[in-house]
């Protein structure tokens, strides 16, 4: 990029209102940018600005979908990036991210008793352990889950924070003693 190219490219002219011919502008919300009507409320036009121009980041011709035979690609989505089938929609092919959890030993949830902790990414990339049940079940914790039952109300999940164990159960998360803690390592 040269001292002379400017940062962000303003249009040129400004671009007018289908509905009404008021002029256009730049307009936030919690989904993003987006030009909307000047004369809102009277006029409720809006338009989406696009932030990427491709999704696709770089195609990975060694590797195939294994559902339809095309190559993967790295591609930029709303919750960041992942590699997926080149053939979307047709295909709707994405790589688990989670694959390596699976050696993992798996545990139960509390609440619902018949599906499995998971360690998923929200949106802005923070860890958390949910319910494969969801929404079903919605059991959710913010810490990395551990077997064992708590010593003071025998709930049968504990949490690990900054290497101390604590129940899972809210309303309890009594700190474990040092011989629990042991035990899980």
């Amino acid at each position: 990029m040269t001292e002379d190219t400017p940062l962000f490219k303003l249009p040129q002219q400004q671009q007018l209102c289908p509905l009404c011919q008021n002029t256009l502008q730049i307009k936030s919300s919690k989904n993003g940018p987006f030009l909307g009507c000047s004369a809102y409320p009277a006029c409720n036009y809006i338009k989406p600005l696009q932030q990427h121009d491709h999704t696709i980041v770089k195609e990975l011709p060694s590797e195939l979908c294994p559902q339809c035979g095309a190559a993967l690609a790295v591609k930029n989505g709303r919750y960041g990036m992942f590699i997926g089938c080149t053939a979307y929609p047709a295909c709707d092919f994405v790589v688990d991210q989670y694959e390596e959890n699976k050696n993992q030993p798996q545990l139960s949830c509390p609440k619902c008793k018949k599906g499995q902790l998971t360690e998923r990414i929200n949106k802005f990339g923070k860890h958390f352990y949910g319910c494969d049940r969801y929404p079903d079940c919605r059991f959710l914790l913010n810490d990395q889950p551990q077997q064992g039952p708590c010593y003071s109300c025998n709930y049968p999940l504990l949490v690990l924070k900054k290497e101390v164990l604590y129940c899972a159960k809210k309303g309890c998360e009594k700190k474990q003693p040092a011989a629990a803690a042991g035990a899980t390592d």
